[in-house]
């Protein structure tokens, strides 16, 4: 199957908020419960405008379909949307700050296809770019597998609390040197 890789636009929100939600309600069902699930979507997961301005957020099509989207930062929020109270939007240094990986989800039915492989592939290569040399990221449970395969080392789990709902995500870590 042949996957068309670019850049997030803002027309693209409506749909990046949909293939969110479905990856979300879809993927977690073995790790989270449906109300942690729902506390995440209406609270943590979602479009970041702020990638999409920094030109830092990608999305995969297949057939013209929005089958994964992901990206990377080079500011302080670690992790959520923009309904996420708790961001800070300002900038990393390359050279003593970690660039985020922020916000990957891949459609229910095009999961463990490469998707999530192609999208981090393209983030860890212009986060580089960037004279970074440090990845961070905060992965949900579904995600880690991704992650640890594509080399990030796990911390211990921690738990965040949503609209009073404890949320476990593991942060990871990924040295570019």
């Amino acid at each position: 199957m042949n996957y068309d890789l670019r850049v997030a636009i803002p027309k693209d929100k409506t749909a990046i908020e949909c293939l969110i939600e479905k990856s979300a309600r879809d993927l977690s069902r073995e790790y989270y419960t449906d109300s942690q699930i729902e506390a995440a979507i209406a609270f943590v997961f979602g479009v970041d405008s702020d990638l999409i301005a920094d030109k830092t957020y990608f999305v995969v099509e297949a057939d013209g379909e929005l089958v994964g989207c992901g990206g990377w930062s080079q500011r302080k929020t670690l992790f959520g949307g923009d309904r996420y109270s708790n961001r800070e939007s300002g900038l990393l240094n390359p050279k003593t700050d970690a660039a985020k990986i922020r916000a990957f989800f891949v459609h229910p039915q095009w999961a463990r296809q490469g998707i999530g492989r192609i999208l981090l592939n393209k983030c860890i290569q212009e986060a580089q770019l960037q004279g970074f040399q440090w990845l961070e990221l905060m992965a949900t449970l579904p995600g880690v597998k991704l992650y640890r395969a594509m080399g990030f080392e796990e911390k211990e789990k921690v738990k965040y609390q949503v609209a009073g709902i404890d949320i476990d995500f593991v942060p990871m870590s990924k040295s570019l040197i």
